[in-house]
Protein backbone atom coordinates (compact mmCIF):
# COMPACT_ATOMS: atom_id res chain seq x y z
CA UNK A 1 0.00 0.00 0.00
CA UNK A 2 3.01 2.57 -0.76
CA UNK A 3 1.19 4.07 -3.88
CA UNK A 4 -1.51 6.92 -3.61
CA UNK A 5 -4.81 6.23 -4.79
CA UNK A 6 -7.88 9.03 -6.01
CA UNK A 7 -11.68 8.58 -6.50
CA UNK A 8 -14.69 10.34 -6.70
CA UNK A 9 -16.27 9.44 -3.45
CA UNK A 10 -19.57 11.37 -3.95
CA UNK A 11 -22.49 10.58 -6.14
CA UNK A 12 -22.49 13.35 -9.61
CA UNK A 13 -24.81 15.52 -10.03
CA UNK A 14 -25.26 17.08 -6.55
CA UNK A 15 -23.97 20.59 -5.86
CA UNK A 16 -20.57 19.92 -4.07
CA UNK A 17 -18.53 16.74 -4.59
CA UNK A 18 -15.74 15.41 -3.55
CA UNK A 19 -12.45 13.54 -5.13
CA UNK A 20 -10.58 11.78 -2.45
CA UNK A 21 -6.94 10.50 -2.55
CA UNK A 22 -5.41 8.94 -0.15
CA UNK A 23 -1.67 7.40 0.37
CA UNK A 24 2.02 8.48 1.28
CA UNK A 25 1.82 10.83 -1.24
CA UNK A 26 -1.54 12.68 -0.66
CA UNK A 27 -1.04 15.66 0.15
CA UNK A 28 2.12 15.72 -2.54
CA UNK A 29 0.37 15.04 -4.67
CA UNK A 30 -2.60 17.49 -4.39
CA UNK A 31 -0.47 20.17 -3.45
CA UNK A 32 0.81 19.81 -7.63
CA UNK A 33 -2.76 21.02 -8.47
CA UNK A 34 -4.08 23.14 -5.51
CA UNK A 35 -3.69 27.15 -5.57
CA UNK A 36 -4.60 28.12 -2.04
CA UNK A 37 -5.91 31.76 -2.05
CA UNK A 38 -4.21 32.09 1.14
CA UNK A 39 0.06 31.68 -0.16
CA UNK A 40 1.08 30.77 3.56
CA UNK A 41 -1.36 27.59 3.54
CA UNK A 42 -0.26 24.73 1.57
CA UNK A 43 -1.47 20.60 1.64
CA UNK A 44 1.47 20.00 3.07
CA UNK A 45 2.17 22.31 5.79
CA UNK A 46 -1.69 22.67 6.55
CA UNK A 47 -2.32 21.18 9.68
CA UNK A 48 -5.01 18.00 10.15
CA UNK A 49 -8.69 18.29 10.10
CA UNK A 50 -8.19 21.56 8.26
CA UNK A 51 -9.32 22.88 5.18
CA UNK A 52 -8.43 26.14 2.34
CA UNK A 53 -10.10 27.71 -0.08
CA UNK A 54 -8.50 27.92 -3.66
CA UNK A 55 -8.52 26.56 -6.98
CA UNK A 56 -7.58 23.47 -8.61
CA UNK A 57 -5.04 23.94 -11.92
CA UNK A 58 -3.73 21.21 -14.11
CA UNK A 59 -1.30 23.14 -15.06
CA UNK A 60 -2.58 26.67 -16.47
CA UNK A 61 -5.83 25.29 -17.03
CA UNK A 62 -8.47 26.25 -14.57
CA UNK A 63 -10.59 23.27 -13.58
CA UNK A 64 -12.44 24.49 -10.50
CA UNK A 65 -12.45 25.71 -7.29
CA UNK A 66 -12.74 23.86 -4.31
CA UNK A 67 -12.23 24.06 -0.47
CA UNK A 68 -9.24 20.96 0.38
CA UNK A 69 -9.26 19.35 3.97
CA UNK A 70 -6.36 17.86 4.54
CA UNK A 71 -5.82 14.87 8.04
CA UNK A 72 -2.75 13.25 8.25
CA UNK A 73 -2.06 9.37 9.45
CA UNK A 74 -2.83 7.50 11.49
CA UNK A 75 -5.88 10.11 12.39
CA UNK A 76 -7.92 9.44 8.64
CA UNK A 77 -10.16 7.30 7.64
CA UNK A 78 -7.89 5.10 6.14
CA UNK A 79 -4.84 5.34 8.64
CA UNK A 80 -2.93 7.11 5.53
CA UNK A 81 -2.75 10.90 4.57
CA UNK A 82 -5.79 11.85 2.98
CA UNK A 83 -6.98 14.85 0.82
CA UNK A 84 -9.86 15.63 -0.11
CA UNK A 85 -11.29 18.43 -3.23
CA UNK A 86 -14.83 19.37 -2.49
CA UNK A 87 -15.22 20.85 -6.09
CA UNK A 88 -19.15 21.57 -7.31
CA UNK A 89 -21.05 18.28 -7.97
CA UNK A 90 -21.15 18.08 -12.34
CA UNK A 91 -20.25 14.52 -13.22
CA UNK A 92 -17.66 16.41 -15.77
CA UNK A 93 -16.12 18.80 -13.34
CA UNK A 94 -15.30 15.74 -11.07
CA UNK A 95 -13.95 13.87 -13.71
CA UNK A 96 -11.89 16.15 -14.96
CA UNK A 97 -10.40 16.84 -11.49
CA UNK A 98 -9.54 12.77 -10.87
CA UNK A 99 -7.66 13.07 -14.37
CA UNK A 100 -5.60 15.90 -12.88
CA UNK A 101 -5.00 13.90 -10.12
CA UNK A 102 -4.08 10.74 -11.58
CA UNK A 103 -1.84 12.92 -13.95
CA UNK A 104 0.39 14.10 -10.82
CA UNK A 105 0.92 11.08 -9.89
CA UNK A 106 -2.33 9.03 -7.91
CA UNK A 107 -3.57 6.28 -9.27
CA UNK A 108 -7.60 5.51 -9.61
CA UNK A 109 -8.67 3.43 -6.43
CA UNK A 110 -10.40 -0.16 -6.51
CA UNK A 111 -13.50 -0.86 -5.11
CA UNK A 112 -13.99 -0.74 -1.75
CA UNK A 113 -10.10 0.10 -1.39
CA UNK A 114 -10.17 2.68 0.60
CA UNK A 115 -12.55 0.48 3.24
CA UNK A 116 -9.74 -2.55 2.48
CA UNK A 117 -6.36 0.55 3.62
CA UNK A 118 -8.61 1.17 6.85
CA UNK A 119 -8.88 -2.18 8.01
CA UNK A 120 -5.06 -2.97 6.77
CA UNK A 121 -4.09 -0.19 8.60
CA UNK A 122 -6.31 -1.27 12.21
CA UNK A 123 -8.38 1.61 11.96
CA UNK A 124 -11.31 -0.97 11.59
CA UNK A 125 -12.00 -4.86 12.22
CA UNK A 126 -13.31 -7.11 9.60
CA UNK A 127 -16.74 -6.84 10.87
CA UNK A 128 -16.66 -3.40 10.86
CA UNK A 129 -15.83 -2.76 7.31
CA UNK A 130 -18.10 -5.44 6.26
CA UNK A 131 -20.95 -3.31 7.81
CA UNK A 132 -19.88 -0.26 5.64
CA UNK A 133 -21.15 -1.96 2.82
CA UNK A 134 -24.20 -2.09 4.69
CA UNK A 135 -24.75 1.28 5.65
CA UNK A 136 -24.60 1.67 2.06
CA UNK A 137 -27.26 -0.59 1.03
CA UNK A 138 -29.57 0.02 4.21
CA UNK A 139 -33.35 0.51 2.61
CA UNK A 140 -34.58 1.32 6.40
CA UNK A 141 -34.12 2.60 9.88
CA UNK A 142 -33.65 -0.87 11.25
CA UNK A 143 -31.14 -2.33 8.62
CA UNK A 144 -29.16 1.25 8.73
CA UNK A 145 -29.33 1.21 12.60
CA UNK A 146 -27.99 -2.73 12.44
CA UNK A 147 -25.17 -1.65 10.31
CA UNK A 148 -24.55 1.04 12.38
CA UNK A 149 -24.38 -0.74 15.20
CA UNK A 150 -22.06 -3.67 13.31
CA UNK A 151 -20.11 -0.36 12.75
CA UNK A 152 -19.64 0.23 16.39
CA UNK A 153 -18.15 -3.02 17.27
CA UNK A 154 -21.42 -5.12 18.43
CA UNK A 155 -20.86 -8.11 17.12
CA UNK A 156 -16.76 -7.76 17.51
CA UNK A 157 -17.50 -7.10 21.06
CA UNK A 158 -19.43 -10.51 21.46
CA UNK A 159 -17.21 -12.56 19.49
CA UNK A 160 -13.96 -11.02 21.43
CA UNK A 161 -15.48 -12.14 24.90
CA UNK A 162 -16.21 -15.40 24.28
CA UNK A 163 -12.71 -16.24 22.15
CA UNK A 164 -11.24 -14.36 25.69
CA UNK A 165 -13.29 -16.78 27.50
CA UNK A 166 -12.11 -19.78 25.51
CA UNK A 167 -8.30 -18.18 25.55
CA UNK A 168 -8.68 -18.13 29.40
CA UNK A 169 -9.55 -21.59 29.72
CA UNK A 170 -7.13 -23.01 27.73
CA UNK A 171 -4.31 -20.73 29.69
CA UNK A 172 -5.77 -22.06 32.70
CA UNK A 173 -5.57 -26.07 31.75
CA UNK A 174 -2.34 -25.35 30.71
CA UNK A 175 -0.41 -23.55 33.40
CA UNK A 176 -1.92 -26.46 35.59
CA UNK A 177 -0.65 -29.41 33.67
CA UNK A 178 2.67 -27.67 32.68
CA UNK A 179 3.27 -25.97 36.30
CA UNK A 180 1.96 -28.58 38.92
CA UNK A 181 4.64 -26.80 41.76
CA UNK A 182 3.59 -23.46 41.29
CA UNK A 183 0.51 -22.24 43.09
CA UNK A 184 -2.50 -22.62 40.18
CA UNK A 185 -5.76 -23.31 40.95
CA UNK A 186 -7.16 -26.60 40.02
CA UNK A 187 -8.95 -27.19 37.08
CA UNK A 188 -12.72 -28.00 38.09
CA UNK A 189 -14.80 -30.00 35.23
CA UNK A 190 -18.03 -28.09 36.46
CA UNK A 191 -16.38 -24.56 36.49
CA UNK A 192 -14.74 -25.65 32.88
CA UNK A 193 -18.20 -26.89 31.72
CA UNK A 194 -20.69 -24.04 32.52
CA UNK A 195 -18.01 -21.51 31.18
CA UNK A 196 -18.27 -23.78 27.98
CA UNK A 197 -21.79 -23.77 28.27
CA UNK A 198 -21.71 -19.90 28.22
CA UNK A 199 -19.99 -19.78 25.13
CA UNK A 200 -21.91 -22.06 23.54
CA UNK A 201 -24.74 -20.28 24.38
CA UNK A 202 -23.69 -17.14 22.84
CA UNK A 203 -22.71 -18.72 19.42
CA UNK A 204 -25.89 -20.27 19.23
CA UNK A 205 -27.40 -16.80 19.63
CA UNK A 206 -25.76 -15.07 17.44
CA UNK A 207 -25.56 -17.92 14.40
CA UNK A 208 -30.25 -17.70 15.25
CA UNK A 209 -29.32 -14.18 14.50
CA UNK A 210 -28.96 -14.76 10.61
CA UNK A 211 -32.70 -14.67 9.72
CA UNK A 212 -33.30 -11.95 11.74
CA UNK A 213 -30.55 -9.96 10.23
CA UNK A 214 -31.00 -11.25 6.34
CA UNK A 215 -34.82 -10.01 7.26
CA UNK A 216 -33.79 -6.67 8.27
CA UNK A 217 -30.96 -5.74 5.63
CA UNK A 218 -32.24 -7.63 2.39
CA UNK A 219 -35.79 -7.32 3.23
CA UNK A 220 -38.73 -9.85 4.19
CA UNK A 221 -39.31 -12.46 1.32
CA UNK A 222 -43.27 -12.23 0.97
CA UNK A 223 -45.81 -14.14 -1.04
CA UNK A 224 -49.53 -12.60 -1.62
CA UNK A 225 -51.38 -16.06 -1.78
CA UNK A 226 -54.96 -17.05 -2.06
CA UNK A 227 -57.82 -17.37 -4.87
CA UNK A 228 -58.22 -16.03 -8.19
CA UNK A 229 -60.17 -12.31 -6.94
CA UNK A 230 -59.47 -12.11 -3.52
CA UNK A 231 -58.01 -8.89 -4.18
CA UNK A 232 -54.23 -10.19 -3.77
CA UNK A 233 -53.24 -7.31 -7.05
CA UNK A 234 -54.97 -4.64 -5.35
CA UNK A 235 -53.17 -5.10 -2.29
CA UNK A 236 -49.80 -5.23 -4.44
CA UNK A 237 -50.66 -2.28 -5.77
CA UNK A 238 -52.10 -0.60 -2.55
CA UNK A 239 -48.71 -1.49 -1.02
CA UNK A 240 -46.36 -0.69 -3.91
CA UNK A 241 -48.17 2.77 -4.36
CA UNK A 242 -48.25 2.46 -7.83
CA UNK A 243 -50.35 0.31 -10.49
CA UNK A 244 -48.28 -2.98 -10.88
CA UNK A 245 -50.82 -5.55 -10.96
CA UNK A 246 -53.52 -5.68 -13.40
CA UNK A 247 -56.76 -5.77 -11.80
CA UNK A 248 -60.18 -6.68 -13.56
CA UNK A 249 -62.88 -8.84 -12.30
CA UNK A 250 -61.75 -11.51 -14.54
CA UNK A 251 -60.61 -14.97 -12.72
CA UNK A 252 -56.94 -15.73 -13.57
CA UNK A 253 -55.88 -11.99 -15.19
CA UNK A 254 -52.40 -12.68 -13.08
CA UNK A 255 -50.67 -15.35 -14.57
CA UNK A 256 -47.01 -14.69 -13.73
CA UNK A 257 -45.17 -13.90 -10.52
CA UNK A 258 -44.96 -10.09 -10.34
CA UNK A 259 -42.22 -8.72 -7.70
CA UNK A 260 -41.81 -5.54 -5.81
CA UNK A 261 -39.73 -4.17 -3.03
CA UNK A 262 -41.58 -1.88 -0.97
CA UNK A 263 -41.38 -0.48 2.51
CA UNK A 264 -44.06 -0.95 4.88
CA UNK A 265 -43.51 1.41 7.83
CA UNK A 266 -39.56 0.25 8.92
CA UNK A 267 -40.31 -3.20 7.31
CA UNK A 268 -38.94 -3.96 3.86
CA UNK A 269 -40.77 -6.32 1.81
CA UNK A 270 -39.71 -8.52 -1.37
CA UNK A 271 -43.23 -8.83 -2.66
CA UNK A 272 -44.54 -11.13 -5.10
CA UNK A 273 -47.54 -11.20 -6.03
CA UNK A 274 -48.68 -15.25 -7.37
CA UNK A 275 -51.50 -16.45 -9.47
CA UNK A 276 -54.73 -17.48 -7.96
CA UNK A 277 -54.29 -20.75 -6.39
CA UNK A 278 -57.67 -22.59 -8.47
CA UNK A 279 -57.66 -26.08 -10.74
CA UNK A 280 -57.59 -24.37 -14.55
CA UNK A 281 -58.09 -25.98 -17.98
CA UNK A 282 -55.84 -23.21 -19.43
CA UNK A 283 -52.69 -24.41 -19.86
CA UNK A 284 -50.82 -20.91 -19.32
CA UNK A 285 -52.60 -20.40 -16.12
CA UNK A 286 -51.47 -23.90 -14.91
CA UNK A 287 -48.16 -22.31 -15.12
CA UNK A 288 -48.68 -19.44 -13.02
CA UNK A 289 -50.31 -21.69 -10.44
CA UNK A 290 -46.83 -23.92 -10.45
CA UNK A 291 -45.18 -20.33 -9.82
CA UNK A 292 -47.52 -19.90 -7.40
CA UNK A 293 -47.25 -22.97 -5.61
CA UNK A 294 -43.03 -22.20 -5.62
CA UNK A 295 -43.38 -18.96 -4.26
CA UNK A 296 -45.42 -19.89 -1.17
CA UNK A 297 -42.64 -22.73 -0.73
CA UNK A 298 -39.75 -20.58 -0.66
CA UNK A 299 -40.99 -17.44 1.19
CA UNK A 300 -39.94 -15.96 4.34
CA UNK A 301 -43.68 -14.07 4.99
CA UNK A 302 -47.04 -15.23 3.59
CA UNK A 303 -49.80 -12.95 3.55
CA UNK A 304 -52.92 -15.18 2.52
CA UNK A 305 -55.56 -13.21 1.41
CA UNK A 306 -59.45 -14.43 1.66
CA UNK A 307 -62.75 -12.50 1.31
CA UNK A 308 -64.87 -11.71 3.53
CA UNK A 309 -67.39 -11.27 1.20
CA UNK A 310 -67.86 -14.45 0.06
CA UNK A 311 -67.72 -18.13 2.01
CA UNK A 312 -64.47 -20.04 1.89
CA UNK A 313 -63.74 -22.04 -1.44
CA UNK A 314 -62.98 -25.84 -2.02
CA UNK A 315 -60.16 -24.68 -3.55
CA UNK A 316 -58.88 -22.33 -0.20
CA UNK A 317 -60.09 -25.74 2.06
CA UNK A 318 -57.42 -27.39 0.04
CA UNK A 319 -54.71 -24.69 0.11
CA UNK A 320 -55.55 -24.11 3.61
CA UNK A 321 -53.43 -26.75 5.79
CA UNK A 322 -50.03 -25.46 3.43
CA UNK A 323 -50.21 -22.13 6.26
CA UNK A 324 -49.36 -24.38 9.41
CA UNK A 325 -46.27 -24.03 10.68
CA UNK A 326 -45.42 -21.05 8.60
CA UNK A 327 -44.96 -17.53 9.14
CA UNK A 328 -48.09 -16.24 7.79
CA UNK A 329 -50.35 -13.52 7.76
CA UNK A 330 -54.40 -14.09 7.08
CA UNK A 331 -55.70 -11.16 5.49
CA UNK A 332 -59.82 -10.59 5.32
CA UNK A 333 -60.16 -8.29 2.53
CA UNK A 334 -62.70 -6.29 1.28
CA UNK A 335 -64.22 -5.25 4.66
CA UNK A 336 -66.21 -2.44 2.57
CA UNK A 337 -68.69 -5.00 1.29
CA UNK A 338 -71.22 -7.36 3.57
CA UNK A 339 -69.54 -10.32 5.19
CA UNK A 340 -70.37 -13.82 4.32
CA UNK A 341 -67.63 -15.46 5.89
CA UNK A 342 -68.86 -17.40 8.97
CA UNK A 343 -67.46 -17.59 12.66
CA UNK A 344 -66.70 -21.38 11.68
CA UNK A 345 -64.81 -21.03 8.87
CA UNK A 346 -62.77 -17.94 11.08
CA UNK A 347 -62.19 -20.66 13.28
CA UNK A 348 -61.18 -23.46 10.73
CA UNK A 349 -58.39 -20.70 9.19
CA UNK A 350 -57.32 -19.51 12.35
CA UNK A 351 -56.29 -22.77 13.96
CA UNK A 352 -53.50 -23.19 10.82
CA UNK A 353 -52.57 -19.79 11.15
CA UNK A 354 -53.74 -17.61 14.14
CA UNK A 355 -52.24 -14.16 13.38
CA UNK A 356 -55.11 -12.18 11.07
CA UNK A 357 -56.33 -8.56 10.29
CA UNK A 358 -59.13 -6.91 8.37
CA UNK A 359 -58.26 -4.35 5.70
CA UNK A 360 -60.14 -3.09 2.55
CA UNK A 361 -57.05 -2.98 0.24
CA UNK A 362 -59.35 -0.95 -2.46
CA UNK A 363 -60.23 2.00 -0.03
CA UNK A 364 -56.53 1.65 1.60
CA UNK A 365 -57.71 0.97 4.88
CA UNK A 366 -55.96 -1.36 7.58
CA UNK A 367 -52.39 -0.95 6.67
CA UNK A 368 -51.06 0.21 10.21
CA UNK A 369 -52.89 -3.39 11.94
CA UNK A 370 -51.20 -5.01 8.79
CA UNK A 371 -47.41 -3.68 9.27
CA UNK A 372 -47.76 -4.67 13.07
CA UNK A 373 -48.91 -7.90 12.47
CA UNK A 374 -46.06 -8.61 9.95
CA UNK A 375 -43.62 -7.82 12.94
CA UNK A 376 -45.30 -10.08 15.07
CA UNK A 377 -45.10 -12.96 12.95
CA UNK A 378 -41.69 -12.75 12.00
CA UNK A 379 -40.04 -11.94 15.31
CA UNK A 380 -39.40 -8.23 14.74
CA UNK A 381 -41.89 -7.31 17.06
CA UNK A 382 -39.01 -7.08 20.04
CA UNK A 383 -36.16 -6.84 17.39
CA UNK A 384 -32.76 -4.97 18.52
CA UNK A 385 -30.74 -3.46 15.56
CA UNK A 386 -28.30 -2.66 17.77
CA UNK A 387 -27.37 -5.96 19.15
CA UNK A 388 -24.76 -8.22 17.78
CA UNK A 389 -26.55 -9.49 13.91
CA UNK A 390 -25.06 -11.97 11.97
CA UNK A 391 -24.34 -9.86 8.67
CA UNK A 392 -23.35 -12.34 5.59
CA UNK A 393 -22.52 -15.44 4.67
CA UNK A 394 -19.21 -15.37 5.92
CA UNK A 395 -19.76 -14.60 9.51
CA UNK A 396 -22.51 -16.99 9.63
CA UNK A 397 -19.27 -19.91 8.31
CA UNK A 398 -17.03 -19.32 11.40
CA UNK A 399 -19.57 -18.54 13.85
CA UNK A 400 -20.91 -22.08 12.89
CA UNK A 401 -17.36 -23.51 12.78
CA UNK A 402 -16.74 -22.61 16.01
CA UNK A 403 -20.60 -23.46 17.36
CA UNK A 404 -19.61 -27.01 16.34
CA UNK A 405 -16.06 -27.36 17.23
CA UNK A 406 -17.07 -26.65 20.71
CA UNK A 407 -19.65 -28.93 20.63
CA UNK A 408 -16.84 -31.89 19.24
CA UNK A 409 -14.42 -30.44 22.52
CA UNK A 410 -17.00 -30.89 25.17
CA UNK A 411 -17.80 -34.67 25.47
CA UNK A 412 -13.78 -34.92 26.56
CA UNK A 413 -14.54 -32.45 29.45
CA UNK A 414 -17.81 -34.52 30.16
CA UNK A 415 -15.74 -37.73 29.85
CA UNK A 416 -13.05 -36.85 32.58
CA UNK A 417 -16.14 -35.57 34.34
CA UNK A 418 -17.63 -38.44 34.26
CA UNK A 419 -14.62 -40.35 35.75
CA UNK A 420 -14.27 -37.87 38.55
CA UNK A 421 -18.13 -38.86 39.63
CA UNK A 422 -17.35 -42.80 39.13
CA UNK A 423 -14.76 -42.39 41.47
CA UNK A 424 -16.64 -40.47 43.80
CA UNK A 425 -19.61 -42.80 43.95
CA UNK A 426 -17.34 -45.64 44.12
CA UNK A 427 -16.08 -44.46 47.58
CA UNK A 428 -19.25 -43.26 48.78
CA UNK A 429 -21.23 -46.69 47.49
CA UNK A 430 -18.26 -48.61 49.52
CA UNK A 431 -19.07 -46.53 52.89
CA UNK A 432 -22.77 -47.06 52.84
CA UNK A 433 -21.92 -51.09 51.87
CA UNK A 434 -19.91 -51.13 54.98
CA UNK A 435 -22.20 -49.61 57.30
CA UNK A 436 -25.14 -51.98 56.01
CA UNK A 437 -23.05 -54.78 56.53
CA UNK A 438 -21.93 -53.75 60.01
CA UNK A 439 -25.77 -52.95 60.60
CA UNK A 440 -26.79 -56.07 59.68
CA UNK A 441 -24.84 -57.98 61.52
CA UNK A 442 -25.79 -56.24 64.42
CA UNK A 443 -29.52 -56.71 63.70
CA UNK A 444 -29.59 -60.05 62.79
CA UNK A 445 -27.22 -60.91 65.95
CA UNK A 446 -30.21 -59.28 68.00
CA UNK A 447 -32.51 -60.53 66.52
CA UNK A 448 -31.09 -63.61 64.69
CA UNK A 449 -34.01 -66.39 66.93
CA UNK A 450 -36.47 -64.44 65.15
CA UNK A 451 -38.39 -66.35 62.05
CA UNK A 452 -39.57 -62.66 61.10
CA UNK A 453 -36.35 -61.75 60.09
CA UNK A 454 -36.21 -63.90 56.83
CA UNK A 455 -39.31 -62.22 55.83
CA UNK A 456 -37.37 -58.80 56.19
CA UNK A 457 -34.63 -60.35 54.20
CA UNK A 458 -36.91 -61.20 51.60
CA UNK A 459 -38.36 -57.42 51.59
CA UNK A 460 -35.00 -56.14 51.13
CA UNK A 461 -34.29 -58.39 48.60
CA UNK A 462 -37.17 -56.46 46.75
CA UNK A 463 -35.81 -52.95 47.63
CA UNK A 464 -32.82 -54.10 45.87
CA UNK A 465 -34.18 -55.14 42.92
CA UNK A 466 -36.48 -52.18 42.65
CA UNK A 467 -32.87 -50.57 42.89
CA UNK A 468 -31.28 -52.40 40.54
CA UNK A 469 -33.94 -51.86 37.88
CA UNK A 470 -34.01 -47.94 38.43
CA UNK A 471 -30.12 -47.93 37.89
CA UNK A 472 -30.96 -49.42 34.35
CA UNK A 473 -33.35 -46.94 33.81
CA UNK A 474 -31.00 -44.54 34.96
CA UNK A 475 -28.31 -45.60 32.31
CA UNK A 476 -30.86 -45.40 29.98
CA UNK A 477 -31.67 -41.92 30.51
CA UNK A 478 -28.56 -41.08 30.82
CA UNK A 479 -27.76 -42.25 26.99
CA UNK A 480 -30.70 -40.61 26.35
CA UNK A 481 -29.21 -37.04 28.14
CA UNK A 482 -25.74 -37.50 26.39
CA UNK A 483 -27.34 -37.85 23.12
CA UNK A 484 -29.14 -34.38 23.63
CA UNK A 485 -26.23 -33.01 24.63
CA UNK A 486 -27.20 -31.81 28.13
CA UNK A 487 -23.71 -32.35 30.30
CA UNK A 488 -24.86 -31.21 33.27
CA UNK A 489 -27.60 -33.25 34.36
CA UNK A 490 -25.45 -36.51 32.49
CA UNK A 491 -23.00 -35.64 35.74
CA UNK A 492 -25.28 -35.28 37.86
CA UNK A 493 -27.07 -38.90 36.87
CA UNK A 494 -23.75 -40.80 36.37
CA UNK A 495 -22.97 -39.81 40.06
CA UNK A 496 -26.19 -40.86 41.55
CA UNK A 497 -26.73 -43.99 39.14
CA UNK A 498 -23.06 -45.08 40.30
CA UNK A 499 -23.85 -44.63 44.22
CA UNK A 500 -27.06 -46.27 43.82
CA UNK A 501 -26.03 -49.16 41.64
CA UNK A 502 -22.87 -50.84 44.21
CA UNK A 503 -24.91 -49.87 47.15
CA UNK A 504 -27.68 -52.00 45.63
CA UNK A 505 -25.23 -54.67 44.72
CA UNK A 506 -23.66 -54.81 47.88
CA UNK A 507 -27.23 -55.03 49.54
CA UNK A 508 -27.90 -57.94 47.67
CA UNK A 509 -24.83 -59.71 48.64
CA UNK A 510 -25.48 -58.79 52.39
CA UNK A 511 -28.74 -60.09 51.96
CA UNK A 512 -27.89 -63.11 50.24
CA UNK A 513 -25.17 -64.33 52.52
CA UNK A 514 -26.65 -63.31 55.75
CA UNK A 515 -29.74 -65.11 54.46
CA UNK A 516 -27.68 -68.47 54.43
CA UNK A 517 -26.32 -67.91 57.76
CA UNK A 518 -30.19 -67.78 58.95
CA UNK A 519 -30.52 -71.04 57.30
CA UNK A 520 -27.88 -72.94 58.52
CA UNK A 521 -28.73 -71.97 62.03
CA UNK A 522 -32.06 -72.63 61.96
CA UNK A 523 -31.82 -76.18 60.33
Amino acid sequence: MRDTIAAIATATGGGVGMVRLSGPQALAVAGRLFRPMNPAKSPETMPGYTGAFGRVCHGEQLLDEAVLFVYHAPHSYTGEDVAEFCCHGGEFVLSQVLAAVIAAGARPAEAGEYTRRALMNGRMTLTEAESVIDILAAQNTQSLRAALGAMEGALHREVLAAADTLTDCCAHISAWIDYPEEDVEEVSPPVLLARLNRVEATLFRLEHSWQQGQMVRQGIATAIIGSANVGKSTLMNLLSGRERSIVTDIPGTTRDVIEETVRLGDLTLRLSDTAGLRQSDDPIEQIGVERSRRALERCDLILAVFDESRPLTPEERQWLPALAGRAAVVIYNKQDLPPALTAEEKAAIAAVAPVSVSISAAAGTGLAELTEAIRQVVGLSHFDPTAAIIANARQLECITAARRSLGEGKPDVAKAYGRLCQKIGIIISVILSVLFLTLGRWFYGLYFVEPEIIQFGVQIMRFATVITLFQISAVIYMGCLRAAGDVKFTMYISLFSTIVVRVALSIVLGVWLNLGVIGIALA
